[in-house]
Parts: structure tokens; C-alpha cells; sequence
């Protein structure tokens, strides 16, 4: 089993930043693609962005050019910077990390978007 720990969530004005973390128990992170996804009342879960073992990343269309994923993989931890962060960006962030087949979940960070 691997276990995922994401922290980072809060509660932040409309243009502020947050930055999540998502920290792996194993040492298989280097080989593992990690996704964000966020989850909103009401609303089907949504890929927000997605790095490759290789670094490749991928962002939906709501969030290019104000989301960034990144890893670390000596810390085996991937982040999301998320900047100009908009009321529309509440939601419960979860990253699931996937490798050798098989994909893991952490319990999820809730980001509010208030002011």
C-alpha cells in the first residue's frame, strides 16, 4: 500500500495563492505520475493537472496559466501552485498517485475561495 498525505488547503481571497502538497510513504514516487483532482458540491470531479514520472505536465483548460504542478522526487512530494485563485476553485483537492498498474488516494485538502 501506498499512503498520500496532501496538505496546503485553506481558506484564501479571490487572486491569492495556495500551494498543496501531496506526500507519498514510499519509495516508488520516482516512478509514479501524480494527478490533482478537486471535487465541488454539485459538480463531477475534475482533473485539474496531471505530471509525468518524466515531468510532463498536463493542466485542464480552467486552470492553465494559473495552476502549476510540480514533484520532488528526493522528497517524493508533488505540489500544485495554485495562483489567482478564483471562488470558482472551491473544492475538496485530492491527488491520486498512479503506478505499476494500480492508483492511490489521499483523503483530500479543501480549498476555499472566499472573500
Amino acid at each position: 500500500q501506498v499512503q498520500l498525505v496532501e496538505s496546503g488547503g485553506g481558506l484564501v481571497q479571490p487572486g491569492g495563492s495556495l500551494r498543496l502538497s501531496c506526500a507519498a510513504s514510499r519509495n516508488i514516487f520516482s516512478i509514479s505520475s501524480m494527478d490533482w483532482y478537486r471535487e465541488a458540491p454539485g459538480k463531477q470531479r475534475e482533473l485539474v493537472a496531471s505530471i509525468t514520472a518524466g515531468g510532463a505536465a498536463n493542466y485542464a483548460d480552467s486552470v492553465k496559466g494559473r495552476f502549476t504542478i510540480s514533484r520532488d522526487n528526493a522528497k517524493g512530494t508533488a505540489y500544485l501552485q495554485m495562483n489567482s485563485l478564483k471562488p470558482e476553485d472551491t473544492a475538496v483537492y485530492y491527488c491520486i498517485l498512479s503506478v505499476l498498474g494500480r492508483d492511490f488516494g489521499g483523503q483530500g485538502t479543501q480549498v476555499t475561495v472566499s472573500s
